[in-house]
């Protein structure tokens, strides 16, 4: 069963409580934290993207340093992610990229842009590298999000050779991509196979193109050096050290206010020291500006 994982006070009153599970791996396989149904499946969203990338580079694509931190992220639009996937495209027009248009992520950026843009799409630098995929394996380009392309079975296979456990579900992702349901237990899995590839060294070396200015999956890895960590849509994180400790997280109601914090308690409680990142194992609430209260986890 799904656990409470986090509470939310208000000048002493609990507010909202956040129930879901999470999973936490020693560097040997061994289970260290496991707290509500981690054998249930989940669909990991945006924390598919390193595996998606590892795939891309494996049928070829051109992918090394920011380029291939990009394609494992999920960036916030500014300038400096456009450009990197602009040279991704290698020429091919920005409107091949089937991700919907988006307005960027960054608010400084989305304040001076004038209308939504496939090109600032978080998701854009995936799109970009499996069309580099597809190009450099020479795969067709138009149809490359259907599960059938020769890149989406490569992605699936890589997938669960990673989790350890066949595919349980398969799912479009809101970019337009497949996403492939794994067990909480299987994407902790596959996070300690991951942190052995160049994906996640690029990640580790380049984490401003993993997310952005201000984005928390960037100042983690910035605070924990040698640490990737990447979330998903609707309450989803995994996180993992160079040694091979591995954390995946999924909170039920989809917010993701608390997963961090969640998340970062579960990599303390393999034996990891996370203090450095100390700041973000609660959120403050506000009340008038003032800090009233937190997200606090409570497992």
């Amino acid at each position: 069963m799904p656990a409470l994982l986090a509470e939310v006070t208000r000048s002493g009153f609990v507010e909202s409580l956040h129930h879901g599970s999470v999973v936490g791996l020693l560097p040997s396989g061994a289970v260290g934290v496991s707290v509500g149904a981690v054998e249930d499946p989940v669909l990991p969203r945006s924390c598919m993207k390193p595996f998606q990338a590892l795939a891309c580079l494996s049928a070829g694509a051109p992918l090394a340093g920011p380029a291939l931190a990009i394609a494992a992220g999920s960036h916030t639009g500014e300038d400096r992610h456009v450009e990197l996937v602009v040279r991704l495209l290698g020429g091919l027009p920005v409107d091949v990229l089937r991700c919907p248009p988006s307005w960027p992520e960054d608010e400084e950026t989305r304040r001076r842009v004038s209308e939504p843009s496939r090109v600032r799409m978080n998701c854009s630098g995936k799109h970009a590298a499996m069309l580099a995929a597809c190009v450099a394996a020479r795969w067709p380009t138009q149809s490359y999000l259907e599960p059938t392309h020769p890149l989406q079975r490569l992605v699936s296979r890589t997938v669960a050779e990673l989790a350890g456990e066949s595919i349980a579900h398969t799912a479009i992702d809101g970019c337009g991509a497949p996403v492939y349901a794994l067990s909480l237990h299987g994407l902790a899995r596959a996070m300690q196979g991951l942190v052995r590839t160049p994906v996640a060294d690029a990640m580790r070396r380049f984490p401003e193109y993993v997310g952005g200015t201000g984005h928390v999956n960037t100042a983690v890895m910035r605070l924990l050096p040698g640490v990737v960590a990447k979330g998903g849509a609707e309450g989803v994180l995994v996180l993992a050290t160079a040694a091979g400790h591995a954390v995946a997280v999924k909170v039920l109601d989809g917010n993701p206010r608390a997963t961090t914090a969640i998340g970062l308690t579960a990599l303390a409680g393999t034996g990891f020291d996370v203090s450095p990142a100390e700041e973000h194992l609660s959120v403050p609430v506000l009340g008038g500006g003032e800090v009233v209260g937190e997200v606090r986890v409570v497992f």
